[in-house]
């Protein structure tokens, strides 16, 4: 028998969602009777406590005896419970300077750690991902961010909506100038974004059209890394290349910059690739662009008006390209307003956590019982029983501080 507990999400700003729903539960231990499913008790969670006990599920102040521990965001240091495995976004891999000493007693404690943003199929896809809801949230707080600067419309807040379908009742507020968007991106988190504005009746064009024509409407654009992207010594641009050697490229985004009021900012970044733009690129005649939805939410990273993450409470920021600083929300039509809450998909917490958790019953959990021949767990383990594994060697510098 393999136990496995949901724990209670105890990263602050707190976050609603759950790997699991009652319902995914039921059908995982039903279809494999060697996994037991144990949920610890949380206030917080979208899905409350007698949601789960009414389905019969064992609800408890401690899963500190299952061997697999489920939760969604990086859990608190003082929680972990050494020598278990654990499945989190652990937002290690990058080297984030503000989660070393989470893997350094994550190591200490001889835990094994899974992270689900490394969980991919044979051909790199990731296979579990709350992108389709970070794009979906981002894309509507970016319009909702560009109504409120520019006095346009008012929308409600996407955690105060019920679920994705009390949200769409509100793309009839939308009311837009002739502006033009951008999307970057090609995965989950450009897809959930263009959901919302093809909901909203907002126009896609093509990128060439984009830059070349001005439209009588609101318009839109997706940008794939070719798109903004150019070899630094004139190659002709590879996709291939691109992933492997992003250091050899250079950005070529300040055409769009020219052409877009509203940025919606989805694509995955890899340190060692160019920056979208610079700090002096805003200070450049005809920088156009006045709102920020990033989704990505990397900070001082691709964008560098992204100087720190905002809240689903306080998710609004101005940056002035004057001071390339920090002002107060909405405070100069000249500053860059940005949105950079970095847990969107906590703003529809319900409608998450069922994608997700369907994910996780069928492309992984089954795998503990029925074997990873494909290798999917073993690609996405970062730290075995407190040692790095040899894909994650990398981080042995960044654990010890250097």
């Amino acid at each position: 028998m393999i136990k496995i507990g949901i724990i209670r999400e105890g990263k602050i700003p707190v976050d609603k969602r759950v790997p699991l729903i009652p319902e995914h539960i039921l059908q995982l231990t039903g279809k494999y009777p060697e996994l037991e499913v144990c949920v610890q008790k949380s206030e917080v969670r979208c899905y409350p406590d007698k949601d789960y006990l009414t389905a019969g599920i064992a609800v408890e102040e401690s899963v500190a005896g299952c061997d697999i521990l489920l939760g969604v965001k990086e859990v608190p240091i003082p929680e972990l419970v050494a020598g278990k495995t654990y499945m989190f976004f652990s937002h290690t891999t990058k080297e984030q300077p503000y989660n070393r000493n989470l893997l350094r007693e994550i190591l200490k404690k001889n835990i094994t750690l899974i992270d689900y943003e490394n969980l991919t199929d044979q051909h790199g896809r990731r296979i579990v991902a709350f992108g389709r809801y970070a794009g979906i949230v981002g894309a509507y707080n970016g319009l909702l961010t560009y109504g409120r600067k520019f006095g346009l419309f008012n929308l409600r807040r996407a955690h105060a909506c019920f679920d994705l379908a009390d949200l769409t009742t509100e793309y009839d507020k939308i009311k837009l100038p002739p502006i033009k968007i951008a999307i970057t991106g090609g995965g989950r988190v450009a897809h959930g974004a263009m959901e919302v504005l093809d909901g909203a009746g907002i126009r896609q064009v093509p990128p060439k059209e984009y830059l070349q024509q001005e439209f009588a409407e609101a318009v839109y654009t997706q940008l794939h890394s070719h798109h903004y992207n150019k070899h630094r010594l004139g190659a002709a641009f590879s996709d291939d290349d691109f992933h492997r050697h992003p250091e050899e490229f250079e950005s070529d985004f300040l055409k769009f910059a020219r052409q877009t009021d509203l940025l919606i900012a989805g694509a995955y970044w890899d340190p060692a690739a160019p920056v979208l733009f610079t700090k002096e690129d805003v200070t450049r005649e005809g920088f156009r662009i006045k709102v920020i939805a990033d989704i990505t939410c990397d900070i001082e990273g691709s964008i560098p008006t992204t100087i720190r993450p905002t809240t689903l409470d306080d998710p609004f920021y101005d940056y002035s390209p004057q001071t390339f600083s920090e002002m107060p929300p909405f405070s100069d039509p000249k500053n860059i307003t940005v949105m950079a809450i970095d847990n969107l998909p906590n703003e529809l917490p319900r409608n998450a956590s069922q994608d997700f958790g369907r994910e996780l019953v069928n492309n992984v959990l089954p795998l503990f019982v029925t074997g990873d021949e494909e290798e999917v767990l073993a690609r996405a383990t970062i730290a075995h029983q407190g040692k790095l594994t040899p894909k994650f060697h990398y981080l042995k510098p960044y654990v010890a501080g250097e």
